[in-house]
């Protein structure tokens, strides 16, 4: 895929920080010596971090070279690095792993959460935030226009990128043998955008990016203005004209 694009994830930044917020409370560490941002982005979720653990060493790690930008630009006082999880080892020293919304980008993520989980030393804590929207219509949508328009071949496998969302039941049995404590919960957020179109530029940011990257810009309109047409009729407008965009979220807090 092309690199990510700070500036269209960050045109919901209080909506998608808030996640990070949520699972960042339920961390009861008091004084990590060394906290890590999984797949830190544009340095938002580390920057809260930063501001819950000031005598910690905080360091990000993404994929992205432009959201690293925008971190380092953002935090210039902290450590960044161009990483990929799937390669990644945690330090010895490390006490808190913290991941919002990346793990579900990660092929065979499951497999990954228990080797970090079980790399850590005893006491440290994995927190994770998955987007378990995958059957939410916006996510439905793109699929069904993947399949049914001119680029169905170009789309058909290569979009497929991502893995479905297990029950909670499977993420217990698989990390909990390796944990002191284990918290899991599921909380659907209704974000309040100003209309349909906020949805389009939602998931542009993040959930349409491997359709698009693999279409010229012609056909990428054309995909965009199906999508958009489509999505509009399964997101009806309230009393005052504004949507609600339903968006579930699964969260782990794993103690070693």
């Amino acid at each position: 895929m092309t690199d990510w694009s700070a500036e269209q994830y960050l045109k919901f930044e209080d909506e998608r920080t808030r996640p990070s917020r949520d699972l960042l409370a339920q961390i009861t560490c008091e004084d990590p010596r060394k906290v890590v941002d999984i797949g830190c982005g544009p340095g938002n979720s580390t920057e809260l971090l930063v501001k819950r653990w000031p005598n910690a060493s905080v360091v990000g790690i993404d994929t992205s070279a432009e959201m690293l930008r925008q971190a380092r630009a953002r935090l210039p006082g902290q450590t960044f690095i161009e990483a990929n999880v799937a390669h990644w080892v945690p330090p010895e020293t490390c006490d808190v792993l913290f991941a919002n919304a990346i793990f579900q980008w990660v092929p065979g993520h499951l497999k990954q959460l228990q080797r970090l989980l079980a790399q850590l030393r005893a006491g440290a804590v994995l927190a994770v935030q998955i987007p378990d929207s995958l059957d939410e219509p916006a996510h439905v949508l793109m699929r069904e226009v993947a399949h049914e328009g001119p680029w169905r071949e170009q789309l058909s496998e290569k979009a497929r990128v991502r893995d479905a969302v297990p029950p909670p039941a499977v993420y217990y049995d698989a990390l909990s043998p390796i944990c002191s404590h284990f918290q899991i919960w599921h909380t659907v957020y209704y974000h309040v955008l100003d209309s349909t179109a906020g949805v389009v530029e939602w998931v542009k940011g993040t959930g349409l990016r491997p359709f698009l990257d693999l279409l010229e810009a012609p056909e990428a309109k054309q995909f965009l203005a199906e999508y958009a047409a489509r999505v509009a009729a399964a997101y009806p407008p309230q009393a005052d004209g504004k949507v609600i965009f339903r968006f579930p979220r699964v969260f782990i807090v794993a103690v070693k």
